[in-house]
């Protein structure tokens, strides 16, 4: 079960539970963010038509995501509504709980790796975390990319930071991006195979490969973390081959694949 620093949800919040009762006039849960809290679904807050049957809309061992609309500590759980949320956000909330729990796991290891507990890791580091990077995952996913200096120059203990890249090396692929680019290269040069070699060797790097299409069309590909790191590698080699033929009296054009 995913943890949050604070005890109970702001009202407004999304929020994922899992339902176990259902009766005619609602339904009753548990929270999985928050140690389990009660959750109650008035019947009128289930679907913003007329409900007939709840169990046509609610079901025991169901899986929700709802919005927080009152919290009382006192009686000790929250109401929630169930039509007061977009399907876009329900998808949002829902993947981030389980990208979290994922994190959790890792986090889980981490604190194996270092002979300690869950419990520890969250003490220790799991919440600052959370304030720090706004969730787990963030932590893991800069260590997978950045090594343990990243997460130290952030304040996080030496000995956590190195166990943390461990696992999220081990665990973390890292973002790929893959975009395709065309330069149709021209040369009137009576040594015009010489100037297309020339212009094709100015690019180089181990994010862009070069292939033939038919002359004069050459395919340029670029992969990289990001798209705009890819873009800009992407139209700094096609101007680097265009410059040389350029420069030999030829012609170069560079056209983007659309996705």
């Amino acid at each position: 079960m995913v943890r949050m620093r604070k005890e109970w949800p702001d009202e407004g919040d999304l929020v994922v539970g899992t339902v176990h009762k259902v009766l005619n006039y609602g339904a009753f849960g548990s929270l999985e963010e928050y140690d389990g809290k009660e959750v109650f679904i008035h019947i009128s807050e289930v679907s913003s038509g007329w409900v007939k049957n709840i169990r046509d809309y609610v079901r025991e061992n169901q899986k929700i995501v709802a919005r927080v609309l009152r919290v009382n500590p006192k009686k000790g759980h929250v109401d929630v509504s169930l039509k007061r949320i977009r399907e876009d956000q329900r998808t949002r909330k829902i993947q981030q709980w389980k990208i979290e729990q994922k994190a959790e796991k890792l986090l889980e290891f981490s604190a194996k790796s270092l002979e300690k507990d869950l419990d520890a890791g969250y003490e220790e580091v799991g919440y600052g975390i959370m304030e720090e990077f706004g969730d787990l995952y963030g932590a893991f996913e800069i260590a997978a990319e950045e090594g343990a200096k990243a997460l130290m120059d952030r304040g996080m203990d030496e000995e956590w930071a190195n166990a943390i890249t461990e696992v999220a090396k081990k665990n973390i692929s890292p973002p790929e991006v893959n975009i395709t680019g065309y330069v149709d290269l021209k040369s009137y040069s009576p040594n015009g195979v010489d100037v297309i070699k020339k212009a094709l060797g100015a690019i180089n790097g181990e994010e862009i490969s070069v292939q033939c299409v038919g002359a004069p069309r050459y395919r340029l590909m670029v992969k990289s973390s990001d798209y705009i790191t890819a873009e800009t590698l992407l139209k700094e080699a096609a101007d680097k081959a265009i410059e040389v033929v350029l420069e030999e009296g030829g012609e170069g054009t560079f056209q983007r694949e659309l996705e």
